[in-house]
């Protein structure tokens, strides 16, 4: 398989991550494949190409994710994770304990935790208001 094919397919591969988690950090290493492939069809070594992804990686990073979140922002669009589910309050469907339970936000499950300093866990059935996020396991207090 050729480099170009490599880089491209990891791109994809990325690209599908941040469709489906659209926190705008896996864009960047879609980007950094895209390029890494272009730069591929005049540049053959496997070891450089990959060290290629990694510093393009880093520089989109620092680099290009600020910009779209200054886009995004002025757009008036959610602009990252937090921007567009912190603060919401969403329905419980399993216990919500410090180790386990889960919620429905936007007719979606996701998996749920109770805040570091909440003492009483969360009975199935009730509401609960996002805190933060850690990935994709979303922080919870009783409303």
């Amino acid at each position: 398989m050729d480099f170009w094919m490599i880089y491209t397919i990891v791109a994809g591969i990325f690209l599908t991550i941040e469709i489906f988690v659209p926190t705008m950090f896996c864009i960047n290493f879609a980007i950094a494949g895209l390029l890494t492939a272009l730069i591929s069809f005049f540049w053959h070594n496997s070891a450089g190409l990959f060290g290629t992804f990694v510093i393009l990686s880093v520089l989109s990073l620092l680099f290009i994710k600020p910009l779209l979140v200054k886009i995004l922002q002025k757009k008036g669009g959610k602009a990252d994770f937090e921007g567009e589910y912190k603060g919401k309050v969403v329905k419980v469907i399993e216990t919500v304990t410090h180790n386990s339970g889960a919620v429905t936000i936007y007719e979606e499950r996701w998996e749920a935790r109770l805040t570091k300093d909440a003492v009483e866990e969360i009975p199935a059935g009730n509401d609960a208001r996002i805190v933060s996020n850690e990935s994709t396991i979303l922080f919870v207090e009783k409303v």
